[in-house]
Parts: C-alpha cells; sequence; structure tokens
C-alpha cells in the first residue's frame, strides 16, 4: 500500500519543479499539464494522487487501463492513453480515453475516429512523431506526419491537438533537448504551411528524467511517473 504522505510530498515537488522550468523559459505554470504515468500501479495509488489534486493519468495499455477507469469512474478523471495502440483496440480506446496520444497512422486514427463515431465520444489526439527511428519505439516518421495531421483534421469525431514524442533515453537530461526542440519546429512549420494554430497546441514531451528539459522547449504535457509513484 502506498503512503499517501509519500506520493503527496512527490507530486507537489514535481509541481514546483514544473512552476520552475516555466518561469526560466518565461512562460505560465498553468499552460502545463502534469500527466502522473500510472501505468502498473493500482488503485490505491491513483487515489493518493488524486487526494494530493491530480487529475490526469497516463496508461499505457487499454486492458490495464480499463478496469482502474471502471473503478475510479464516480472520480471524473482525465485518462490519456501514452502507448502504443493496437488497432484491434481501436473501439475500447475510443470509449474509455479522453485523450490519445499515440496516433502514429492514418489506419489507426481512422478507426479511432470511427469507432469514437460509434460511440458518440470525441477523444482529443495527438499524432505521435518517431524522430530517431529507434527499433523498439513507436511513432510516425516525419515525412508521414503532415498527411496524419491532414487527416486529422477532417476526422468526423476525434479532435486533433497536437504532437507527441518519446525520444531514446538519455544519459543526462540535456541529451534530450534536440528531440524536444525538433518536434516544436515541427509543430511551427505545419502552423506556417496551414494548419489551424489552435488544432495543434499541444505538445507532449518529457518524463521523469527530462520534463523540466521539455517545458523550456515548449512543452504543454509533461508525463511522469517514477518522480511520483516511485519505480515500478
Amino acid at each position: 500500500m502506498p503512503r499517501d504522505a509519500d506520493i503527496a510530498e512527490s507530486l507537489e515537488a514535481v509541481r514546483r519543479r514544473i512552476t520552475a522550468a516555466a518561469q526560466r523559459a518565461g512562460r505560465d505554470p498553468a499552460s502545463i499539464t502534469l500527466v502522473a504515468v500510472s501505468k502498473t500501479f493500482g488503485d490505491d495509488h491513483i487515489r493518493a494522487a488524486v487526494n494530493a489534486g491530480q487529475r490526469a493519468f497516463g496508461e499505457n495499455r487499454v486492458q490495464e487501463a480499463a478496469p482502474k477507469i471502471d473503478a475510479l469512474a464516480s472520480l471524473g478523471l482525465e485518462w490519456h492513453l501514452i502507448g502504443h495502440l493496437q488497432s484491434n483496440k481501436a473501439k475500447k480506446a475510443a470509449a474509455s480515453f479522453a485523450w490519445i496520444e499515440s496516433i502514429d497512422s492514418r489506419e489507426l486514427l481512422s478507426k479511432i475516429d470511427a469507432a469514437a463515431a460509434e460511440h458518440g465520444t470525441s477523444p482529443r489526439v495527438l499524432v505521435q512523431v518517431d524522430l530517431a527511428r529507434e527499433a523498439t519505439k513507436h511513432g510516425a516518421v516525419a515525412a508521414e506526419i503532415s498527411d496524419i495531421v491532414k487527416a486529422a483534421l477532417d476526422a468526423r469525431a476525434v479532435r486533433l491537438e497536437g504532437l507527441m514524442i518519446v525520444p531514446p533515453f538519455p544519459d543526462h537530461a540535456e541529451d534530450s533537448r534536440p528531440w524536444f526542440r525538433q518536434l516544436r519546429e515541427m509543430r511551427d512549420a505545419l502552423v506556417a504551411g496551414g494548419a489551424p494554430a489552435a488544432r495543434l497546441s499541444q505538445l507532449s514531451m518529457g518524463m521523469s528524467h527530462d520534463y523540466e528539459v521539455a517545458i523550456e522547449e515548449g512543452a504543454t504535457m509533461v508525463r511522469v511517473g517514477t518522480a511520483i509513484f516511485g519505480r515500478r
């Protein structure tokens, strides 16, 4: 069982660091959403975070998240799917998550959009970008992003909100900076090319080991698990 005080203390420490990073970058800390990554942790950990004021939670797998979402439905939490989504899980994901951050193909986007229309939901989506071309990571390559963004803008039910990245795990937080900067520049180029800025306002980037650098480079969402809940 987690000690609620430990999770509350860890959350407060993360929030302080978010505020400091935002201030260094001349940004409003309120413009940054903290997504507490609760994958592999149970309902008791999530409830402890909720008691400390946390509302947004990230999960990697639909099948792991589903019982948590059901059990905690009365709390009105905001659930983010941040892991790779297999197309055969599209229907369940569209019905369960407010945010799907891992759209990496037009095919997956189409299935999510159709499922959302069928369920009467309107999940917000981010296009996951793979800049480093790591064999173990998912995401659309740079040449595919424009087409996926165009398709998302034309979708019936889902709403495009921005881009997401999981860069190579760094030896030092600063090693992630070039990847975060490239994602921001890609977003800016899409807007300069005619994509509505309001539909690409979110940049989900940065985790426990590098979220401060991500904020300095323009992150509007950071996905933090270990720094809040401890090691898995």
